[in-house]
């Protein structure tokens, strides 16, 4: 495998996916938070935070080797222009962890853990890949959440029944 490429095409995927993704998370009115469709679904804001923070669970990965739920820093929600802000910030750090890593530190293991259990552990190449599914996953479930309170939902991959172009 060449770990040389990888990289490199993990930071045009997450690239590929950010404006539409910012266009998402700046629409979120801070008044719809607590909105959720279900009682079984997750709240609004919450969804929003977790599409945001995605994206440093990739440096975290990288950097860190580990992320434990119990000493995760967890970011507090807000408003819609922080979390913008710490999305941006998250962008910009999963960038540079994947543009600093070695082709060893990528064959190295992650573990995610809760209070120092271990949850499960893998290679890093998957793990990344991975986070980029999830995220994109739940950006999709954001735009649907939109949808039912009639935010417009900016084109993704193609255009949207709310913007006709790209």
């Amino acid at each position: 495998m060449d770990y040389k490429v990888l990289a490199p095409h993990f930071i045009r995927e997450i690239k590929a996916e950010v404006k539409s993704t910012r266009s998402c998370l700046e629409r979120i009115p801070e008044s719809l938070f607590e909105y959720k469709p279900h009682e079984k679904s997750m709240p609004f804001g919450y969804l929003a935070l977790l599409v945001a923070d995605i994206p440093r669970w990739i440096s975290f990965m990288i950097r860190e080797s580990v992320i434990d739920f119990a000493t995760y820093p967890q970011y507090k929600l807000s408003t819609t222009k922080a979390l913008v802000e710490f999305f941006d910030d998250n962008i910009k750090n999963a960038i540079s962890a994947l543009e600093e890593i070695t082709a060893d530190q990528l064959k190295e293991e992650f573990s995610l853990k809760n209070n120092g259990q271990l949850l499960y552990s893998q290679a890093k190449i998957p793990g990344i890949s991975e986070a980029i599914n999830h995220w994109v996953h739940h950006r999709g479930q954001l735009t649907v959440y939109m949808r039912l309170n009639d935010i417009p939902v900016p084109s993704i991959y193609g255009p949207s029944a709310d913007e006709k172009t790209f």
